[in-house]
């Protein structure tokens, strides 16, 4: 029989009931950046799901770059994500934490005047979504080559606290153009110390990350996300294959839970995105791998059922569907997303999509 999303797969300690995952949607209700009742009830409505990757949550002040995100630096927000895992695991679900780092993508509105931080000091095109609203992006400053550790370890740190919260793991977003990306992209890296340049310089800081979650969960509840021919955040590199396979090459050595890469969307291609083929990194990555990108259930099936993924990630889907796994058994019609209440709000457009109902 052909594998299928509803086939259980085993991720490191984990048996999951089907290959569907949440991927983390950051939603912006988070006031304080405290995790709330309403992300309590948010999560809960999605257990189902094979796994749950949680939003993007900031491991320190530096890190923050967007209102309302819900962090994982302190004691109050170590609180408010605890019930999230246990209303989570209450259904039998299983849920990582997304560590973040936003890097260039803040603005100083978010640090007291404070410039954001960089690999090197260039200015992403576009607009920060600040707390007063959309401003221009500004320079952010390159970081020095002894400040590097400390970001090691407020990584690590965030790696412990989640690890206090009850998660079942946790994932390191190293995609998507925020600070983890920029340094592996020769577009954003232009350094000339030991972070920058060569492969293995570039790649240095998404190692030294790795081995330091990695020495507080283990390996096999350790997941990382890269977006090898993405835009997004206005991101270049003059060879991304060769480097991307590099880095996979050197992730393999810890033997992690997953690898989750997104995939080159219509707008990556539209900007110009040096492509890499899906096969490529699956090839060069020896572990679990979950793709993400706007799959529909037919897409889904069929990347599994050819073996080029073990697991699919949906966003859209997973907002406007919290029993996304049910209805893809029922072949049952899907609620429609309101792109409106994607950001910021309340529960309109959150935790009020109704179930389907047989």
């Amino acid at each position: 029989m052909n594998t299928t999303l509803q086939t259980p797969i085993q991720i490191g300690p984990y048996h999951l009931p089907n290959r569907l995952v949440m991927a983390p949607l950051t939603r912006m209700r988070a006031p304080d950046n405290l995790p709330t009742d309403l992300m309590v009830t948010y999560y809960a409505q999605r257990a189902s799901a094979g796994l749950i990757v949680t939003e993007a949550s900031p491991i320190s002040t530096q890190g923050v770059g967007y209102p309302a995100t819900p962090c994982i630096y302190n004691d109050a927000q170590v609180a408010g994500w605890k019930k999230v895992t246990e209303a989570v695991h209450e259904k039998k679900g299983h849920i990582f934490l997304q560590l973040w780092h936003v890097g260039r993508i803040s603005h100083p509105d978010f640090h007291e005047g404070a410039l954001p931080v960089a690999p090197s000091a260039i200015a992403p095109k576009g607009d920060a979504v600040t707390p007063t609203g959309m401003q221009p992006f500004v320079t952010p400053r390159a970081l020095e080559t002894d400040e590097i550790q400390g970001i090691v370890e407020d990584y690590r740190n965030a790696a412990k606290n989640a690890l206090a919260v009850g998660f079942d793991g946790v994932e390191i977003h190293s995609a998507n153009g925020y600070l983890l990306d920029e340094f592996l992209r020769d577009g954003t890296n232009k350094r000339t110390d030991s972070y920058g340049g060569t492969f293995e310089n570039r790649a240095r800081i998404v190692l030294e990350v790795t081995a330091a979650v990695v020495a507080v969960w283990g390996a096999e509840r350790v997941g990382i996300r890269l977006s090898p021919s993405g835009t997004f955040n206005d991101m270049t590199d003059s060879d991304p294959e060769t480097f991307f396979v590099y880095l996979l090459g050197q992730l393999n050595r810890f033997g992690l839970a997953y690898l989750h890469v997104v995939d080159a969307l219509e707008g990556d291609i539209r900007h110009g995105a040096n492509v890499i083929n899906l096969d490529v990194l699956r090839k060069a990555y020896n572990g679990t791998l979950i793709v993400c990108g706007g799959y529909d259930q037919a897409r889904a099936e069929d990347v599994i059922a050819q073996g080029e993924a073990d697991l699919v990630a949906f966003g859209q889907l997973y907002i406007a569907n919290p029993d996304l796994v049910e209805r893809f058994k029922l072949n049952a019609p899907l609620n429609e997303p309101d792109a409106t209440t994607f950001y910021g709000g309340n529960e309109k457009g959150y935790t009020d999509y109704p179930a389907f109902t047989d």
